[in-house]
């Protein structure tokens, strides 16, 4: 397993708790140095936010921990494509990497325009694109059928 699939390992244990709160599964981490500085996975339902995607709170608690808003020396790991607003967001926090799982054609930045991230960003996508997608598209079926899903289940 090379160095990106272990991170991703860490993100998809975020989603999995987002799962268990009955959240959408995605999670992520923020790498700096080699060490994760940052975990988050999807709050919005608990908070009451649509703001509170996992990479946002991300963003927020590595900057924090960094006494810095700039993560231009960090790699954000999220299991599915950053939307516009995170994508937005990394680009003022300049981030220096993206590596996502799941590919988002409805919302992910490849439909949007790779000009939202900052010009020094570069974007890695498909890691563990299998696991992380079939956790949401598990989650959404679920949803459909009027279930509840638990990551606990998996």
């Amino acid at each position: 397993m090379n160095i990106d699939e272990s991170y991703m390992k860490e993100a998809l244990r975020e989603a999995v708790k987002a799962l268990d709160a009955g959240e959408v599964p995605i999670g992520c981490v923020i790498v700096h140095n080699d060490r994760i500085i940052a975990r988050a996975f999807n709050r919005t339902e608990q908070l009451n936010d649509f703001t509170a995607h996992a990479e946002m709170q991300a963003f927020t608690s590595a900057s924090d921990y960094l006494n810095n808003k700039y993560l231009n020396e960090c790699t954000l790991y999220v299991t599915l494509e950053p939307c516009a607003m995170c994508s937005g967001a990394s680009y003022w926090t300049q981030l220096g990497r993206i590596v996502f799982g799941a590919f988002d054609l409805k919302r992910g930045i490849s439909s949007v325009s790779s000009q939202i991230l900052h010009p020094k960003t570069k974007v890695l996508g498909g890691v563990l694109e299998k696991e992380c997608g079939s956790l949401i598209s598990s989650f959404f079926q679920n949803k459909r059928k009027g279930g509840k899903h638990s990551g606990s289940e998996e």
